[in-house]
């Protein structure tokens, strides 16, 4: 199965385009909370606006994670010696891990100087698993 998708011609550019789909969904609505953590648009009510956007950007990590392991089973081998490839599943896991802090500490409803230093400990992460993702193919 998973070399039918490297043979054929659309299979790996179809599970890219719903892979970067699903990125975007994760990052934008990410994004869109993390400016309202900071402070932008206080006239939006935080909780609906988060439930919003946290199952959007649940969404969009399903399809990114679905479509990565599809991606990744084309080429394991070749993607599991790539240091740029492993250095984005640690990010991601440091990434999971800050949310998971994020939501344990209920930073939402604090709104706290630390959420906001987890906020953009998130951004930056997040920030570096996009920039390994589209460096892997270089190294």
């Amino acid at each position: 199965m998973f070399a039918a998708l490297g043979a054929h011609p659309w299979a790996y550019p179809m599970l890219e385009v719903v892979h970067l789909l699903g990125v975007a969904l994760l990052l934008g609505n990410l994004t869109l909370l993390e400016l309202r953590v900071f402070g932008w648009g206080r006239a939006l009510p935080i909780e609906p606006l988060a439930r919003l956007s946290l199952g959007i950007v649940a969404l969009g990590f399903v399809l990114a994670a679905a479509s990565g392991l599809l991606m990744f089973a084309t080429q394991a081998g070749e993607l599991l010696a790539n240091r740029v490839f492993t250095a984005k599943m640690v990010l991601i896991m440091l990434a999971g891990g800050n949310a998971g802090w994020f939501h344990a500490r209920r930073s939402l409803q604090r709104q706290d100087r630390m959420a906001r230093v987890l906020m953009l400990l998130s951004t930056v992460l997040w920030l570096l698993v996009l920039t390994c993702g589209r460096w892997i193919g270089y190294v």
